[in-house]
């Protein structure tokens, strides 16, 4: 602390200043022994040598109280622009009162108790300076806006309520999960007694009709025939008995069935609720997340040894991102990165660069990568129609053309000898795009070139429906996905491979229940994983942007069979769509670091650093997250299909 303060006596008040800079602050008893508050956000209002006014959001009624009681004093680090440190005092409120355009925001007008002086004589000065010279110190305004977004975004309150937004989506899921397993119960229930019921009904009729070719046999034998009578008229009434109480027994349940459903109708509207919140605060993170100066944005932000990295592939789902929510100046300010700054060899990029220099920071090119940084320019150029990066898409078409060989499969980069199923989906989404786009005969050509040699050398057999690559027999999940949703379920149907089959060889195979560690503790998660899991000794792991694929390539399914009018199918794809896409929701974690500001995001896997089984590892940090999985959850919640133009 300070040597020399102000003391009550010696304070005086001079010429009051309107400026405004941030101010956080936090609640101690008198004595200065004990915090009764976490730190808050304020914003200063007016200044003078003897102390200011504050408006402070969030504040809640208990705590106003306690200040206007004077059971508390203030304490605040005062932020001032080109200061590396705050400045620290201790206050006493000479009055507050409730401001009239927002819920628990209250103006308090404070009376510094301890501060060093010439620390004071810098907010006084500085606020002065603002008053007198306005024009000039609007830059600094500026700055200090940012600062506070910066300071208040990290602010342990405000990440309190993200975590908050999350668990509570959690527990939503989770209690509509219950209560649908519920109502299928009593479903289940009701069925049985609706068939035991019909089957009484059966037996009853049966016992009648005999009744009736009793009552016209000969009169003869009607001893026996009465006796017969007799048994078959107790049996009627025992089964109307059994009947009548099956009846009321089946009313119970079609009334537990109706408060069920109003309970499920309920749960499914604030889940809906949540889940709009808490993706739009995921966005909110690829937002934030992007860097100002190249645009970029770092893969997987929480892990030290990549933390600075944009892996172009993520590049390409962030602005895709940014595009369909019309976000169009961040779209471009990244294209204008990869038009103008980014270092390419042979007319391709390398596959990362570093987000905030924008040098290479792998000098490795694949085809894939590139194929969907076109990709990502050419959904933008179809949704503005602004051609401004269209050259670009077509520079990168040009590199990637020379990749491929006579056969028509793109090989995995220049010189690299394998080839990836994966990299030519790519190829043949982007070479129709571009056709649609351009009306060059050639882009149709490779598409179709690209989908001769998908036939010949990774699709076909009934026990491995879709090899990794060219010789390569391994299961991986995304080529299942992204074969739904680059070629689509009738082009798949009409070369003999059956989209149905695909889907169900992949929830064979690579779903799988998972536990996710939680700060709350762990969950169970049912998702996708990014291989087979009996191939792998790890044990298996959820993909949250595998599973995303997953739930895209079931929405696809699903509106096919609905327009071709099978809607029993259509809503069973719908069905396991949305419930992937709620398990997911299950992932969401509060980004831990200053530059995602506490918003929502989804972490790459379910564990880290473990092998995902096709040559790389999760990233490191159990709060990493992840530009992949985070932007196809999206896609998936909007349905929205990166690999085809609409």
């Amino acid at each position: 602390m300070p040597n020399h303060y102000l003391t009550g006596k010696e304070r005086r008040q001079y010429i009051r200043l309107d400026t405004v800079f941030p101010v956080q602050l936090r609640l101690e008893t008198p004595d200065g022994k004990n915090f009764l508050s976490d730190w808050l956000q304020g914003f200063s209002c007016d200044i003078s040598r003897g102390g200011m006014c504050l408006t402070v959001n969030k504040l809640n009624r208990e705590l106003a109280d306690s200040i206007k009681e004077h059971k508390s004093r203030l304490s605040l680090e005062i932020d001032i622009p080109f200061k590396k440190q705050p400045i620290l005092a201790k206050a006493q409120a000479a009055w507050i009162r409730p401001a009239q355009d927002i819920p628990n925001k209250y103006v308090i007008g404070i009376t510094y108790e301890e501060i060093d002086w010439k620390q004071n004589n810098i907010i006084f000065w500085y606020a002065l300076s603002k008053k007198l010279f306005i024009p000039a110190i609007l830059g600094v305004i500026a700055l200090l806006t940012a600062a506070f977004l910066f300071n208040s975004s990290i602010n342990e309150g405000l990440s309190r309520t993200n975590k908050d937004l999350i668990v509570r989506l959690i527990n939503t899921v989770k209690d509509s999960s219950s209560a649908r397993q519920n109502l299928d119960k009593i479903s289940k229930e009701k069925e049985g007694l609706q068939s035991e019921i019909s089957s009484l009904h059966s037996r009853i009729q049966e016992a009648e009709a005999k009744k009736d070719d009793l009552s016209e046999n000969d009169q003869a034998i009607g001893d026996l025939v009465n006796t017969k009578l007799v048994e078959l008229n107790a049996m009627v009434e025992q089964l109307n008995q059994e009947r009548t109480a099956l009846r009321e027994k089946l009313g119970i349940l079609e009334t537990k069935e109706s408060v069920a459903k109003v309970q499920l109708e309920t749960l499914d509207k604030k889940k809906a609720d949540l889940e709009e919140a808490n993706f739009n605060k995921m966005y909110r993170w690829l937002v934030v997340h992007q860097n100002p100066r190249t645009g970029l944005i770092s893969s997987f932000e929480g892990d030290g040894d990549i933390k600075d990295w944009a892996f172009i592939y993520d590049q390409s789902l962030a602005a895709q991102a940014y595009t369909y929510s019309s976000d169009f100046g961040r779209a471009k300010k990244m294209f204008n990165f990869f038009l103008r700054k980014a270092q390419r060899k042979d007319g391709l990029f390398y596959n990362a660069y570093y987000a905030n220099g924008g040098e290479p920071a792998e000098f490795i090119i694949h085809a894939g990568p590139n194929i969907w940084m076109g990709l990502a320019i050419l959904q933008y150029t179809n949704k503005t129609q602004d051609i401004g990066f269209l050259d670009l898409a077509i520079e990168i078409a040009q590199g990637v053309l020379k990749l491929q060989d006579r056969e028509g499969g793109i090989v995995g980069g220049p010189d690299i000898k394998w080839y990836s199923t994966e990299h030519n989906l790519d190829a043949y989404a982007f070479f129709n795009m571009l056709y649609r786009v351009t009306e060059d005969e050639k882009y149709k050509q490779a598409a179709d070139s690209v989908l001769r040699w998908l036939i010949q050398n990774t699709y076909g057999r009934s026990e491995l429906p879709i090899k990794r690559g060219k010789g390569d027999s391994t299961i991986a999940t995304d080529t299942y996905a992204w074969s739904i949703a680059a070629i689509g379920p009738k082009k798949l149907l009409s070369i003999g491979m059956d989209p149905v089959k695909i889907l169900e060889f992949a929830e064979q195979n690579c779903a799988v229940d998972a536990e996710f560690l939680r700060p709350e503790g762990a969950v169970k998660i049912k998702g996708f994983d990014f291989a087979s899991e009996r191939h792998a000794g790890r044990g298996g792991i959820v993909s949250s942007e595998w599973t995303a694929q997953m739930v895209i390539a079931y929405r696809i399914m699903a509106d096919y069979f609905k327009a071709n009018g099978d809607l029993q199918s259509a809503q069973s794809y719908q069905q396991r769509a949305d419930g992937y896409l709620a398990q997911l929701s299950n992932m969401i974690i509060s980004s831990a670091s200053p530059s995602g500001q506490g918003e929502g995001c989804l972490p790459y896997a379910t564990q880290e650093y473990v092998d995902t089984g096709h040559g790389w590892y999760t990233p490191k940090g159990k709060t990493t997250g992840s530009v992949s999985g985070t932007a196809y959850a999206l896609f998936a919640y909007y349905n929205y299909n990166p690999l085809e133009l609409k």
